[in-house]
């Protein structure tokens, strides 16, 4: 083997040993990520129908319904 071939050839595996240590790596940081727990599962659920529930007073208000009214109605009424 010349020594261009010998090196090309190490280079190759260097690089192949670098590509596989982050594969690695990476597995090992999604293993340890189990995700939440349940009772961190049930408060982000409550939070998120609590965040619906005034979203939707909000939305549903009589100035806000009627700024959107307004504002639909402008767009329908836009000439083109």
């Amino acid at each position: 083997m010349t020594g261009r071939a010998c090196e090309a050839d190490r280079a190759e595996a260097v690089r192949r040993s670098v590509v596989r240590d982050w594969w690695r790596a990476r597995r090992e940081a999604a293993r340890r990520d189990a995700g939440m727990t349940t009772s961190e599962y049930a408060v982000g659920t409550i939070a998120a129908a609590g965040f619906a529930a005034v979203l939707y007073k909000i939305v549903t208000s009589g100035t806000v319904s009627g700024a959107l009214e307004s504002v639909i109605g402008k767009a329908l009424d836009a000439p083109f």
